[in-house]
């Protein structure tokens, strides 16, 4: 006869605080987002007048036909694509390869290479220096230019290298036995052990590179090279700051109302889209990599 564990009275009533609690951190973390997309779709008046809540009002959709009704916003935007994605390939080789020769605990100058790279996380070069390196090494209007100054975030290196460390040795050595160089024990064993805190990494590189603008800001001298977050600011500061007269100045006044909302919609729903497929490696991802053997 199997006898059944009920809860006692104290657990019930911890159960019952932290939904409570947990739902009302939900409903915090959702309001700011829900609106945002409200005052999106709002008219400038009721905008102004502070009266958007959670719900649209004054429907408008003046500002998104004006961002998509131009070729210019999908160019840019197939751009963030390109950029997303040639940064996030390079950026995870990079930190994979970096992160598992750090693992290796009898690595001679280990302590070397763990120590440049938090280095680099309190000093930088500055502003100056950087452009003066970009520039003269021709990466200016290039994809690189994006690409190569970020490829690797320190941190994310720490939590894939403690991953990594976290590891059964015997695994690596059995395939080295059977034949396996380095790089096929990185490619053939560690790495399909590691889908969870790659997928992980591969989300924080990817929402990193998709929402940055300053680098192409100041990298890229073209229109037709510039990701949609620059279009997005652009068109921000034009809405913010231009001046006009008649029904020109009354479409103005609304897109400048709601502009920032806007914004974040279409720069928030890609990543939005994404995060469901891998987010079920997320939180493994983050706590294996924090985990000390």
């Amino acid at each position: 006869m199997v006898s059944v564990h009920r809860p006692t009275r104290g657990h019930r009533v911890f159960q019952g605080v932290n939904g409570v609690i947990l739902t009302l951190v939900v409903l915090v973390t959702l309001y700011p987002f829900v609106n945002i997309v409200a005052r999106s779709f709002s008219g400038e008046r009721q905008i102004r007048a502070g009266e958007v809540t959670l719900w649209p009002k004054g429907f408008n959709l003046t500002t998104y036909e004006i961002v998509v009704s131009d070729p210019m916003f999908w160019r840019n935007y197939g751009n963030t694509v390109f950029y997303t994605v040639v940064s996030t390939a390079v950026a995870m080789v990079l930190t994979t390869c970096y992160a598992y020769v750090l693992s290796k605990r009898n690595l001679k100058g280990r302590g070397a290479l763990v120590g440049i790279a938090v280095f680099t996380m309190f000093f930088t070069g500055g502003l100056i220096p950087h452009y003066v390196l970009i520039t003269s090494l021709g990466l200016k209007n290039s994809v690189w230019a994006i690409a190569l100054p970020n490829a690797i975030s320190v941190f994310n290196l720490l939590v894939m290298k403690a991953f990594f460390e976290s590891l059964p040795s015997e695994l690596e050595e059995a395939a080295q036995i059977d034949g396996l160089s380095a790089y096929g024990v990185l490619l053939r064993i560690v790495l399909p052990l590691s889908k969870a805190v790659v997928a992980t990494m591969v989300l924080f590189y990817s929402v990193s590179f998709w929402n940055s603008w300053f680098s192409a800001f100041l990298y890229m001298d073209r229109t037709e090279l510039m990701p949609v977050t620059v279009y997005l600011r652009n068109l921000l500061a034009g809405a913010t700051g231009g001046t006009g007269a008649g029904a020109a100045t009354e479409q103005l006044t609304q897109v400048s109302a709601n502009i920032q909302a806007v914004t974040i919609v279409l720069t928030s729903l890609p990543i939005l889209c994404l995060y469901p497929f891998v987010q079920r490696y997320f939180v493994s991802g983050v706590m294996l990599g924090a985990v000390k053997g």
